[in-house]
């Protein structure tokens, strides 16, 4: 298990770097984008994975009794969660407004807006 996370949340970004690499639609690159981000849920969790550990609630444990996951790395997966979620919501936002004003959503069609 110590290089098998580490291997999928790799894999996972590369898929979603080739989905963005190979997209020729701006919803396609958003969700490829998300998938990205993905990518990175599972390396936290990764990080802060301990093998026979308990849910760090410190009631009935002594210290040092028996191993517990960190509560940091879990917070950061959510607030990771969270951000991903608002930057997806933005990004298809402002897809919504570019296929309004220009109806296509093909980057390579958007011609005005180059510079």
């Amino acid at each position: 298990m110590d290089v098998f996370a580490y291997l999928v949340a790799a894999w996972v970004f590369l898929a979603g770097c080739y989905g963005l690499a190979t997209s020729r639609n701006l919803i396609h690159a958003v969700g490829c984008l998300s998938v990205c981000q993905s990518a990175t849920y599972v390396l936290l969790l990764a990080v802060g994975y301990r093998d026979r550990a308990t849910a760090p609630v410190f009631s009935d444990l002594k210290p040092g009794a028996r191993p517990v996951v960190d509560p940091v790395v879990q917070a950061l997966a959510l607030t990771d969660v969270v951000v991903g979620a608002t930057v997806t919501a933005l990004l298809l936002a402002l897809v919504v407004q570019v296929s309004k004003r220009h109806g296509t959503v093909d980057p390579d069609e958007l011609s005005e807006l180059r510079g």
